[in-house]
């Protein structure tokens, strides 16, 4: 079949008009997928509202959402994760390698920024936080330094009492309303104890802390000692003190005396502490306190009753109390 040279271009002309109106309908449609992607980043920056918080320091003001937030002390790393933030940066357990047992498996990725008591200012600086979050008693000294490189909001002290600095994470990280509804879950889970415990909160509840040289008797305002108090524990008299501990020699070992006995060692891993918690409780003195004789010491963790001091270890406490105490209730 033959083609005059006419149609030949007729037929060309609507070939190439086709083509360049499915073009235009493509770069149309990929027009409005680049607009409607850009809308909806520009919702997303729109729904956030800068906040002011007021902390130890003074006001910060976070002007953009923090998504990397780095934090300095170990309570508020346990602050972070439980309110389902993971820090790009945290300063390294007391114990561990490097984080508690009982964290580890959520500290996937973070990057050790030093201690509490040494933090690497370079190390944070090279994460490219939006938000720092530490302690005044801690990190006052650099808090400039901090602040130079991201909105840095510090809590006042660390203490037995630590929902006061759990407040003021979530306060930083604008999640109040999570963190209110979190201490209303702890406080709750302290009062299922309580009611299940009955007539065993009238015992008198002991805490020691065996370190490499030397021990340590608990008190009211220690980590544990807060906890045992909201739950309606009685303590020894000698430990029935608002104070946080006192070190103690074997001459004091009666001191540890009470109905039942819950000690931890902190052990660094060089075995000093373990050696003084086995010289302590092998002592007759030790041997003839009546908690000993009734069989009611107790060996629990040292990150979980003292060291880690955040919510986290704080729940975990409770766990212990309820295997250790209402073991035969069930």
């Amino acid at each position: 079949m033959k083609i005059s040279f006419k149609g030949f271009i007729l037929t060309f002309i609507l070939v190439l008009g086709a083509s360049m109106l499915a073009a235009c309908g493509s770069a149309n449609e990929e027009s409005s997928d680049n607009q409607s992607q850009s809308d909806s980043n520009k919702e997303k920056e729109s729904s956030f509202e800068p906040y002011t918080v007021e902390h130890a320091m003074g006001e910060t003001t976070v002007k953009e959402k923090p998504e990397n937030v780095v934090i300095l002390t170990n309570e508020g790393t346990e602050a972070l994760l439980a309110l389902g933030v993971t820090p790009v940066g945290a300063v390294k357990s007391w114990t561990g390698d490097p984080w508690y047992d009982h964290i580890s498996d959520k500290m996937e990725g973070v990057e050790v920024v030093g201690t509490e008591s040494n933090v690497n200012i370079e190390k944070i600086a090279s994460l490219n936080p939006d938000l720092i979050i530490g302690n005044k008693l801690r990190q006052e000294k650099i808090y400039d330094q901090l602040n130079e490189i991201a909105p840095t909001i510090f809590s006042e002290t660390l203490k037995g009492e630590w929902q006061d600095n759990f407040k003021v994470y979530a306060k930083a990280l604008n999640k109040q309303e999570k963190g209110q509804e979190l201490l209303k879950q702890f406080d709750e889970s302290l009062n299922s104890f309580a009611e299940k415990a009955g007539d065993k909160l009238n015992q008198k509840v002991s805490v020691v802390r065996f370190l490499p040289d030397h021990a340590r008797i608990y008190m009211k305002d220690s980590f544990s000692g807060v906890i045992l108090e909201k739950i309606g524990f009685e303590r020894p008299a000698p430990q029935d003190k608002n104070k946080f501990m006192e070190k103690a020699t074997k001459e004091r070992i009666p001191d540890m005396d009470g109905d039942i006995m819950f000690y931890f060692t902190y052990e660094t891993g060089d075995g000093a502490a373990t050696q003084l918690e086995e010289e302590w409780t092998n002592d007759p003195l030790f041997k003839n306190l009546e908690v000993s004789k009734e069989g009611n010491v107790h060996k629990v963790s040292d990150a979980i009753w003292n060291t880690a001091g955040g919510i986290l270890a704080a729940r975990e406490m409770v766990s212990d109390l309820e295997e250790i105490m209402l073991k035969n209730e069930e």
